[in-house]
């Protein structure tokens, strides 16, 4: 999975944060183009099939001057940060054993990528009472704002992570409650 692209650009003084303009190549979510779904708070999965057998794989990020794990698939490598992202086989992931007991219920899955979420994942912000993987894509947000002081409002108000948008050619963007400041208005800037 590659690094979706934030929708706002990056404040150049405090990279925590964004400010109120577009990434280039993000203009299409605020022209009303692409579909807005819930972005869920886990670890991203991969979900692969070699004919019946199900293979998953951890997402998996690399600080730069840092060897990559074996059997790690590089997908991308951030030139502005030195990052690098990539696919490690899930048993060698510190959720290997979750991501186990996520697919143990699951059946027939699709292959896809899908946000592991459980008890015992990133203190479990989702509030989930047994390990479970979502398909990225499926939690469709209806009636939300387009624009800058509208979406910052929209997050602060929802409990969601944040926001995913999928444009029917594959482009997607993606924006989180935690870009912006909690209880400062950043639009008026000195």
């Amino acid at each position: 999975m590659r690094k979706i692209p934030t929708l706002f650009v990056r404040d150049p003084e405090n990279r925590k944060y964004v400010i109120p303009e577009v990434n280039p190549g993000c203009e299409w979510v605020l022209a009303g183009e692409g579909v807005p779904t819930r972005k869920f708070d886990g670890t991203c999965v991969l979900i692969r099939r070699d004919g019946v057998a199900v293979k998953a794989y951890a997402r998996r990020e690399v600080k730069p001057g840092k060897m990559p794990p074996a059997n790690f698939v590089e997908v991308e490598h951030d030139e502005t940060t030195g990052k690098t992202v990539g696919w490690l086989p899930a048993e060698q992931s510190g959720f290997a054993i979750w991501i186990e007991e996520a697919l143990t219920d699951r059946g027939d899955i699709e292959p896809g990528t899908y946000e592991l979420c459980g008890p015992r994942v990133n203190g479990n912000p989702e509030g989930y009472t047994v390990h479970s993987l979502i398909r990225h894509g499926i939690a469709e947000i209806t009636e939300l704002p387009r624009d800058f002081d509208g979406l910052r409002d929209w997050l602060a108000d929802s409990d969601f992570e944040g926001i995913v948008w999928h444009h029917p050619d594959g482009r997607m963007a993606k924006l989180k409650r935690r870009d912006f400041p909690v209880g400062e208005n950043v639009t008026e800037r000195d």
